[in-house]
């Protein structure tokens, strides 16, 4: 065959293994090829415990996201194929029973969560409903054939033979499994033949109802998993053949929809979709997804480990610009604890308030030294007078009980901080255009990086907050109130709901109208000015009596109502002033806040160029080979071929003759191997640069770099410019 390439290659694609690949961290990788201690075993113990934790919560939450969704799925594949008596000859019924039951799932554009969600459907259907569950992609089944045999394969668990395979290919199957044809005439074979089996293995259950007599027949489910990635034409044949059938095997569709509903109508024409008796299921939105998740793993005490606000924005920004994956937040997240166990010696600590007490006193005298040398510790220090100074630096001892007010404050400043965080969301979430974000990770975000009050959005937040309406304010208060009821109650959050409930109490009795003097007091006041407008007075006098009434309008005294309202926000406020601190402000907080925002994007975001441009340009940077060191600009000889090529590929133009490359290469190359270029002989440039070059040349059109032109049948075309 033909090839526009430079020369022709062979590629590789290995299948996915049937078993998962699973890796294990050891404490060995904690110690960084040092001898294995006790806290490096200590540490990553603490790590696996808490990723195990986070692992099984993350599980329990997307099992109770799915199992609204999941029940309306089992009742309607329940009730799809199910036979009631004084229906059977119901002429409506009859033309139902000609549909195949179809499920339009959609999951959103979220795909990488779409496998999980599939995993998890299929084993509640294999558990609960039926044994026969196929899942389908559409990069695995091209043809109506593969449809079928993925279909028979999953199901009778037998190899299904094709009138046209070879003979090699019988041979290869083992003589112990049985062939059959792939149709569908042999799926139903087949299906009767199980069913007629059980049947006649339990004779007392043909005189029970008929709702018993379904569950001796189970549906089979068929499931799409990828709709939009299956051709049109093989759905379409795929679902006639099925509809002739469907009066002999109970078939249920399911298709997992990305996009919207209106992709089976644009994909199958009318004559087929009116095969089809569509119902329609609409899966939690992936964003609500992330909300849920991030107050249950970051916006809470149960798990010690914190992220930072550029951490957290890293996480954030991948999610809502890249692939909308909880799922991929949700390891970026483990990403992080990882690299906070590894990089954080200290991180020991970072566990429950009664294990890092109890850790504390065990901590040896070079434990405590890296204690000294923490940021914030320093600072710490520095703040103290000469006598604490001198204890802090030189007594362990000391330095072990101020490191345990150290985290008993820490922990109390988070018991605090989330409960406060939620009540300002309360108050700032419903407001027009959401000053303070719309999402409560928005604001989280926000107060982690600066104080918050200092702010204009805080400020025109506020601002709003004063023109609210009472009922719009006492339902607020309400929902501030149960906020603080569902946390864990500290004395100062006691206090807070308490008063709370006093202003609430407050704005449920009846507005008291101002007294008479004070009205008439207005409104003489507010008329004195207006009287002097008119007698006969100068420039002066005129500008005067105008500022006074101006000056009047502004000091109109405000009702009950209004002073209630200002005294709720100031005090609302001077609480997010006291507890909504930013996390550096506290004394060790290092021990707990993951910030190395760089390692994560460098590791969850990656540039591919960059990292191709630096291996070809810089080999050293990624072999470590002494060998390999260059200064910049210098093609060193004991490169590799591929370096040696695109280094040279650098010096050349927008086409590049392939002779005269092939001449530098080989002055280049005879340079490492000490041979002299002029005295090579022509055989030896064919038989062994030629074939070098020829495959170093095919790697970096692989890559991008250069391609075939038409202009010149001896020159190939440069695709990049610069480098790097």
């Amino acid at each position: 065959m033909a090839t526009s390439s430079v020369s022709k290659g062979c590629f590789v694609f290995k299948p996915k293994d049937s078993k998962k690949r699973k890796t294990s961290v050891t404490a060995d990788f904690f110690n960084k090829g040092k001898a294995v201690s006790e806290n490096d075993r200590l540490r990553f113990s603490t790590y696996e415990s808490l990723r195990q934790q986070m692992k099984e919560e993350t599980e329990k939450l997307q099992d109770n996201l799915n199992a609204k969704i999941f029940d309306s799925l089992l009742a309607f594949i329940k009730k799809s194929h199910a036979q009631p008596h004084s229906k059977v000859n119901d002429w409506s019924y009859q033309m139902r029973c000609r549909e195949i039951p179809t499920a339009a799932l959609v999951l959103g554009v979220n795909v990488p969560d779409h496998e999980m969600t599939f995993q998890s459907l299929t084993d509640l259907l294999k558990q609960s409903l039926t044994p026969h569950v196929v899942c389908l992609q559409g990069k695995e089944c091209t043809t109506v054939k593969q449809v079928l045999q993925k279909v028979l394969m999953h199901l009778m668990g037998s190899s299904v033979n094709d009138e046209e395979e070879d003979e090699d290919v019988h041979h290869s199957v083992d003589f112990s499994q049985r062939k059959v044809h792939c149709s569908m005439a042999s799926l139903s074979g087949w299906y009767n033949a199980t069913t007629q089996k059980s049947t006649s293995n339990s004779p007392t259950r043909k005189r029970k109802s008929s709702s018993l007599g379904q569950e001796q027949s189970p549906p089979i489910v068929i499931i799409f998993k990828d709709l939009e990635s299956f051709l049109p034409k093989v759905l379409q044949d795929f679902i006639i053949i099925s509809s002739n059938y469907i009066q002999q095997l109970p078939l249920v569709l399911v298709f997992g929809i990305a996009t919207s509903p209106i992709t089976i109508h644009r994909m199958l024409p009318h004559t087929v979709s009116s095969l089809l008796c569509i119902e329609l299921f609409q899966s939690l939105s992936c964003t609500d997804h992330l909300a849920t998740v991030i107050v249950k793993l970051v916006l809470t005490t149960k798990f010690p480990f914190k992220l930072s606000g550029k951490v957290l924005q890293v996480l954030i920004s991948i999610f809502l610009y890249h692939d909308f994956s909880v799922r991929n937040f949700v390891k970026g997240f483990q990403l992080s604890l990882l690299e906070h166990f590894y990089s954080q010696p200290l991180s020991l600590l970072c566990c429950t308030l009664d294990e890092a007490k109890a850790r504390v006193q065990n901590l040896t005298h070079d434990d405590c030294e890296l204690i000294r040398q923490v940021p914030s510790i320093m600072g710490y220090v520095e703040d103290q007078d000469f006598e604490k100074q001198v204890k802090l630096l030189t007594n362990d001892q000391y330095l072990k009980d101020v490191v345990q007010k150290l985290l008993t404050g820490l922990h109390i400043y988070h018991t605090n901080y989330f409960p406060v965080l939620k009540c300002l969301h309360v108050f700032t979430s419903s407001l027009p255009k959401y000053p303070l974000g719309k999402q409560i990770r928005e604001l989280y975000i926000t107060c982690l990086e600066k104080n918050v009050w200092e702010t204009e959005e805080y400020s025109s937040a506020f601002q709003l907050l004063g023109m609210m309406a009472k009922d719009e304010l006492m339902c607020l208060l309400q929902k501030c109130i149960e906020v603080l009821k569902s946390s864990k109650q500290q004395r100062a959050l006691t206090d807070t709901m308490q008063k709370l409930e006093e202003f609430l109490t407050k704005f449920q009795q009846p507005d008291n109208i101002a007294s008479v003097e004070e009205v008439e007091e207005d409104e003489e006041h507010k008329t004195s000015p207006r009287k002097s407008l008119r007698k006969k007075t100068d420039l002066y006098q005129l500008q005067k009596t105008l500022m006074e009434m101006k000056k009047s309008k502004r000091s109109k005294k405000l009702s009950r109502f209004e002073v209630l309202r200002m005294e709720v926000l100031e005090f609302v406020d001077q609480l997010i002033r006291q507890y909504l601190l930013p996390p550096e402000t506290q004394t060790f907080h290092e021990v707990v806040y993951f910030s190395a925002a760089s390692t994560l994007r460098r590791h969850l975001n990656a540039a591919p160029r960059t990292a191709l441009q630096t291996a070809l340009s810089n080999p050293y940077y990624y072999l470590q080979n002494e060998v390999l060191k260059s200064e910049g600009g210098t093609i060193t000889n004991t490169a590799p071929d591929i370096c040696i090529v695109y280094k040279l590929h650098l010096e050349c133009g927008r086409l590049i003759n392939l002779y005269d490359w092939l001449q530098a290469f080989a002055t280049v190359v005879s340079a490492a191997e000490e041979k002299d270029p002029d005295k090579m002989s022509n055989e030896q440039v064919d038989e062994v640069l030629h074939a070098r070059f020829i495959r170093a040349v095919s790697e970096l059109e692989f890559l991008g770099f250069i391609k075939p032109t038409k202009q010149k049948t001896d020159h190939v075309a440069r695709l990049t410019w610069g480098g790097f």
